[in-house]
């Protein structure tokens, strides 16, 4: 039982305003396709953003769309509002710019999170990438306490919880394409990326 779900806040400076969830992907909003992946692994979906009304008519009636208890608070904040809600104790998080998100991957960490670890997430060229990860309910306990010290990025969980990394190298020879943790940041790298996927399948 997994639940999944994508934080959609951020201001989007450097998109000129655009929404880069709702930016089209193979010929549908970028959000939708990241629906449809998790949906093959996931029993609940969640959409967390502070403006729900651009989504009302793009997603599925079954996905859940919530909005933050600590508003302004960033990603963490976002995490905390998809882990308190959450209706399995294990959640699959993703950025809403990831175009290439992996229910494979997903899968991975969510059997390496079984050996009692409170998330995992991929180590992807030397660098962690919380976004992708697999974190336990109770983790919004922790999370809670961070926000009100004013921090808002999810990698400042990290130094309070157990967790693991599963690495490149293990990912890569369970056949998992190590594009997905590729994120869309500014309108070259949407070019950029849809250029990619026409190489991803």
């Amino acid at each position: 039982m997994l639940s999944g779900v994508i934080l959609a806040g951020g201001a989007n400076r450097r998109m000129n305003g655009e929404l880069k969830a709702l930016l089209p992907f193979e010929g549908k909003p970028l959000i939708v396709r990241q629906l449809d992946c998790m949906r093959e692994i996931c029993d609940e979906l969640i959409v967390v953003t502070n403006d729900p009304q651009p989504y009302l008519n793009k997603v599925d009636r079954s996905v859940r769309i919530i909005t933050d208890f600590f508003r302004g608070h960033g990603s963490l904040g976002g995490l905390h509002a998809a882990l308190s809600l959450a209706k399995h104790a294990s959640v699959w998080v993703v950025g809403c710019d990831m175009p290439f998100i992996s229910n494979s991957a997903a899968q991975l960490l969510l059997q390496r999170k079984r050996d009692g670890f409170e998330s995992v997430v991929p180590l992807v060229a030397g660098r962690v990438h919380p976004l992708h990860g697999i974190y336990d309910r109770a983790c919004a306990s922790h999370i809670g306490h961070l926000l009100q010290q004013g921090q808002t990025s999810v990698s400042a969980l990290l130094n309070h919880i157990f967790w693991s990394e599963l690495g490149d190298q293990f990912l890569h020879e369970n056949g998992v394409d190590l594009r997905f943790v590729s994120q869309i940041k500014t309108l070259e790298d949407y070019q950029l990326m849809k250029h990619m996927d026409t190489q991803w399948k």
